[in-house]
């Protein structure tokens, strides 16, 4: 039987620390297993970590599962973080950067949706060029997507294409929500970005470009949600051409 020593995660050797951010709404069955995942790569491969839970109000008792999860994993690996209603990604990423203690800020999707197995690949490719952000693509190298419909995967194509052709930013991917910033590159990202929605992600990476910050990519695998509903509709969609629009019209 290994010794309880061995198990702990030890503290990395340069003193970076990776702040996970993970906002939450109804995702009460899906919370407890990426906590889980995020828990076991993180403690496999030693790194320091802490997970912030910014719950928007969740009627389906998401909260109290985090408080569960706290309860278990203890008030230094997993810190609660919520607001009495949905009040948008972007500031959501706002009000948990306020709360990190890492240098490093890493987002992504409670649902499932991006493997935790993945971060110490985004972590090695960070250090390997320096990188002020890293993303995850699904549209480079062995990436790919898996359980999405035609319709799916033709509005996320088409949006990237959009994207490549009329921006240029420089990346295989500006949808996606799957990345590792340094956390001063994203508070400065995140005091001119405007947008919000769908196309947030995508002007998190055009704006990096008009900083001249260095970008990184890991192929991913995205996987759809097994547990709950798809946030992405109509109205986004829609919001998402105003936003390409208005991004090509200022940059």
């Amino acid at each position: 039987m290994a010794s309880r020593k061995t198990s702990q995660p030890k503290r990395s050797s340069n003193g970076d620390k990776y702040s996970v951010l993970l906002p939450t709404y109804n995702e009460r069955e899906n919370l407890p297993l990426i906590v889980w995942l995020l828990v076991k790569y993180f403690g496999e491969s030693g790194f320091n970590y802490e997970i912030i839970v910014i719950d928007d109000g969740s009627p389906d008792g998401t909260l109290e599962v985090a408080e569960q999860l706290q309860k278990i994993y203890g008030k230094d690996k997993i810190l609660l973080r919520p607001r009495e209603k949905k009040l948008g990604l972007g500031t959501a990423y706002i009000h948990g950067m306020k709360h990190a203690t890492g240098n490093f800020i890493i987002i992504m999707d409670a649902d499932l949706s991006h493997h935790p197995k993945f971060i110490p690949e985004f972590i090695q490719k960070q250090k390997e060029g320096n990188y002020d952000l890293v993303s995850g693509t699904r549209y480079s190298g062995n990436g790919g997507v898996y359980g999405w419909d035609l319709r799916r995967k033709l509005i996320s194509r088409g949006a990237n294409f959009l994207t490549q052709v009329l921006l240029r930013p420089g990346a295989s991917d500006l949808t996606g929500s799957f990345r590792l910033y340094k956390k001063e590159v994203l508070e400065s990202l995140m005091q001119r970005c405007v947008s919000k929605g769908y196309v947030f992600q995508m002007e998190m990476i055009v704006r990096a470009r008009q900083l001249n910050f260095t970008i990184g990519e890991v192929p991913i695998s995205f996987v759809d949600r097994v547990y709950g509903e798809s946030k992405l509709g109509g109205n986004e969609i829609v919001s998402f051409a105003k936003g390409l629009i208005t991004l090509f019209a200022t940059t």
